[in-house]
């Protein structure tokens, strides 16, 4: 006999947050999509019902209960900007960076990125994969079901495939679902750069190729800034990432402007990332694009950045944005989408129940998944989080303390 899938039904929520809302918070339109006295109905893997817990119940009436104790139901986290598969923290550069020398001079020293890539081509595969499965553990217990991780600390072909191998093997070793990303355009090894059209080349002619023949990643990635790629760089990487199949993305306009943003709009970009100093002429172009612009606050905050990306104003222009942890060994080391909800609102102007929209359905946005990702709606995945807050707006007011009470992945109790 085969047994035939459950049916739970989460009670006892004092609000469910669905996110399926527009992207700015109005009079009259909610980005949570918040609602009280609302059950969900969970059966095979996938939301069966969202609506008044009375309505729910009778309708699954032989269904197992969960008691949401009062407590606040949300969509998981969907994190659209990691790399967390990296060998050992640059807990040095920080030590550093707290007396005053400034991120790029850590990197003139040989700090940085290029501190990673040493770090990280001398680990074998295995070792990536054990190293980064507490990490991702701690991502799940902080509410985050779905993330994207990048390639982009081996910058060689033979070390860039090894860190999206151990991205491939970690989807089947722990719950959270990786996209991945390949990021060999992320800053030109020591051993190019005195040649860097040469490590362009190779980028466009062996690794994008290799990457693409062994269907390893999803998307194409490049850091445009001052004293990175440059824009004629970024286009040629990213278009040939478009003729293998790599839809593309961008870090851009994180330290100074460079004019990603409308590169990113132009090349009709999945997202484009960081955009701590974009041009209002970049802010207008992604309003006008489907591209997200994806924010995040916790680099800003480690970095010391006195300037925030300017989350309201491309709220308020219209561009779809996402918040994401970009969690990372030099300048972001945290988990913690909690802690960027927090950050978003206190210092880049969202409401709570934007930030909320904004690290679920913007980040399932800015990863182009069209199943319904980070949001509670019929059919969609049943990724939930229970957090042991009072409403939707006290998740960002608690400042990363530790509120989540369960995480379920699929349906099942992952945390």
């Amino acid at each position: 006999m085969i047994d035939q899938p459950r049916t739970t039904v989460f009670v006892n929520a004092v609000q469910v947050a669905a996110c399926t809302g527009p992207v700015r918070q109005t009079e009259d339109a909610d980005p949570a999509a918040v609602y009280a006295g609302a059950a969900v109905a969970v059966h095979d893997g996938r939301i069966a019902a969202v609506g008044a817990e009375a309505d729910v119940l009778l309708e699954f009436a032989d269904a197992v209960r969960v008691d949401c104790a009062g407590g606040v139901l949300t969509p998981g986290f969907v994190d659209s900007h990691t790399h967390a598969v990296f060998g050992r923290y640059r807990t040095d550069e920080y030590a550093l960076r707290c007396t005053g020398v400034p991120y790029m001079e850590i990197a003139r020293r040989g700090g940085g990125i290029n501190a990673s890539v040493r770090d990280l081509r001398a680990r074998s595969e295995d070792e990536l994969v054990e190293m980064a499965l507490p990490r991702l553990n701690d991502m799940l217990r902080c509410g985050t079901t779905t993330a994207e991780a990048k390639s982009g600390y081996g910058l060689s072909t033979a070390d860039e495939i090894k860190t999206l191998r151990a991205i491939r093997r970690l989807n089947e070793l722990q719950p959270i679902e990786l996209i991945p990303t390949f990021l060999g355009g992320h800053e030109v090894p020591p051993e190019y750069k005195e040649d860097r059209g040469a490590y362009v080349d190779l980028l466009v002619s062996e690794m994008i190729p290799a990457v693409a023949e062994a269907g390893l990643a999803r998307f194409c990635d490049v850091f445009m800034e001052p004293g990175v790629f440059d824009r004629a760089e970024t286009e040629r990487i990213l278009r040939a990432g478009l003729a293998h199949g790599l839809r593309p993305k961008l870090h851009a306009d994180e330290l100074e402007g460079s004019g990603g943003a409308e590169l990113g709009a132009e090349l009709g970009a999945a997202s484009v990332d960081h955009l701590g100093d974009i041009s209002e002429a970049g802010i207008s172009a992604l309003a006008a694009s489907s591209t997200v612009a994806t924010l995040l606050p916790a680099t800003l905050f480690f970095l010391g950045r006195p300037r925030w990306a300017p989350g309201r104003a491309l709220i308020d222009a219209g561009a779809t944005v996402a918040l994401a942890t970009d969690f990372n060994p030099g300048s972001s080391p945290t988990p913690n989408m909690h802690f960027v909800l927090t950050a978003a609102c206190s210092r880049m102007g969202f409401s709570p129940h934007e930030a909320l929209r904004a690290a679920t359905a913007g980040g399932a946005a800015a990863l182009e998944l069209s199943d319904g990702r980070g949001t509670l709606a019929v059919g969609t995945p049943a990724d939930l989080v229970l957090w042991r807050a009072q409403s939707a707006e006290e998740i960002p007011y608690r400042l990363a303390a530790p509120i989540v009470e369960g995480v379920w992945k699929a349906g099942e109790q992952v945390a």
